[in-house]
């Protein structure tokens, strides 16, 4: 099945570049370390996913980029044309003069329903170059104006439109220290309008993403394309092709399907994270050995410690003793709760691996079987020249710090009324950021309570 991936505002369309450079790259390389047949299926399935074939043979993203303004997306679209591997096609672009200048209300309320049938067309015909349409992900960040109000407006009209198709919002989460004075408005206003409209959301915080360039990759001086290529990496881990446990011999059909089943048992519960291990350099690669046993279990502690990458994991935190309901000594610890966890194993020797430590009830709500509530995914062939790599896909409490953090800053600033001004004259109005406010505040203490 078919993905169409809706690339909106100058994050969006920047990681979507980068997303689709490492799919490509990764269906390129010869470094499978798996069967001539197993490599085979393996393009074939990640083809018919994220491109069409044109009659040129180079193959054309299926997507749909957006922006308010036309500098990041003529960037885009002639950078994809100059590597010579994979396109975007020439008509699926929309893109504006003005851009929204951080305000989401002008994104949301303005510009979304000024050029929503323009847009829609876009993503119409996208949908139709599809066999089987398995479904949309939408990149963009919170911080700004277009991505996050038009990128808000946009998924709730896919939802209208495709009232059956899964819809999977991958969120930029912003630096703590910020770039925008207003973006805490800006979050709690997306975060609460794709809740409601949204399968899933998918969230990279910017701080984590920066810290793996600086102490993982060892980058000196960090880029936003250095970030961008850490995500895309991680991205393209989850949504290159697998085998699923039941899903016999063939790749999985609906990626976005499977990811949903796997991870999101109930609608009060849709925030995604992602680790990923190992990630370092690729000069480095041919240097490192691992052994999955090793991976495994610093992938294990690195859930439950609320660890963003393999470096700096608190070896301390320990899941609580079933039957002990001392939640004050756990929490004093950090332990991360967890509703569901997916593994995704790819490389050498996979099939061997032992993943019950995953299976640990105490890692989960009481509420859920640990026989559903962790999923595993496999395929001999490797990912992006790692022998062995694994991610884990998460749906548990990590999000509950930075999420209180900024509904909390933004309460702060909405209590003394401050840049209100530049939203109510877009037409979103106090009561609507009370229901915003309302509406996380739910979803706090639902993974709170967990």
């Amino acid at each position: 099945m078919s993905v169409v991936t809706v690339q909106l505002g100058q994050c969006g369309n920047q990681i979507g570049h980068e997303v689709f450079s490492a799919l490509c790259s990764d269906i390129r390389g010869t470094h499978g370390l798996c069967s001539k047949k197993e490599n085979e299926s393996y393009q074939d399935s990640c083809k018919e996913r994220f491109f069409c074939e044109e009659e040129s043979g180079v193959p054309v993203a299926r997507a749909v980029l957006v922006d308010m303004e036309p500098k990041v997306i003529s960037q885009t679209l002639s950078m994809a044309a100059r590597s010579g591997h994979w396109k975007y096609s020439s008509h699926s672009h929309f893109c504006q003069k003005q851009g929204s200048g951080n305000n989401w209300a002008n994104g949301y309320s303005v510009h979304g329903p000024r050029h929503k049938e323009a847009i829609m067309d876009l993503v119409q015909k996208e949908a139709e170059k599809c066999d089987r349409l398995g479904g949309f992900f939408t990149i963009m960040s919170m911080a700004g104006g277009t991505g996050s109000g038009l990128g808000a407006f946009v998924t709730q009209c896919l939802r209208d439109a495709f009232p059956t198709s899964f819809i999977l919002n991958h969120v930029v989460w912003p630096y703590g220290t910020g770039e925008v004075i207003v973006q805490n408005y800006n979050s709690v206003l997306t975060l609460s309008h794709l809740y409601h409209s949204s399968d899933a959301l998918l969230v990279h915080e910017n701080d984590v993403i920066h810290k793996i360039c600086a102490q993982l990759m060892n980058i000196k001086q960090i880029s936003f394309r250095d970030v961008n290529q850490v995500i895309a990496h991680q991205l393209g881990s989850v949504f290159q092709p697998t085998h699923t446990a039941g899903g016999g011999s063939g790749y999985s059909r609906n990626p976005l399907g499977d990811l949903m089943e796997a991870l999101v048992p109930h609608p009060e519960f849709r925030m995604l994270g992602l680790r990923n291990i190992p990630q370092m350099p690729e000069s480095s690669l041919p240097y490192s050995t691992f052994s999955w046993p090793g991976l495994i279990k610093h992938l294990r502690q690195m859930l439950i410690a609320n660890a963003q990458m393999e470096e700096g994991i608190d070896w301390q935190v320990r899941p609580p003793h079933p039957g002990s309901s001392i939640p004050s000594t756990n929490n004093a610890l950090h332990f991360n709760t967890s509703i569901a966890n997916l593994v995704i194993l790819r490389g050498k020797d996979v099939h061997s691996v032992d993943l019950g430590s995953f299976q640990d009830p105490s890692l989960y709500t009481s509420w859920l079987n640990p026989q559903d509530a962790f999923n595993a995914w496999k395929t001999p062939r490797a990912f992006n020249k790692y022998e062995k790599c694994a991610a884990l896909v998460s749906n548990s409490q990590f999000l509950l710090k930075p999420l209180d953090s900024i509904v909390g800053k933004a309460w702060n600033m909405f209590a003394s009324k401050a840049y209100l001004h530049q939203y109510t004259k877009f037409g979103i109005q106090e009561e609507d950021f009370l229901d915003c406010f309302t509406t996380l505040e739910q979803v706090i203490s639902s993974y709170t309570n967990l």
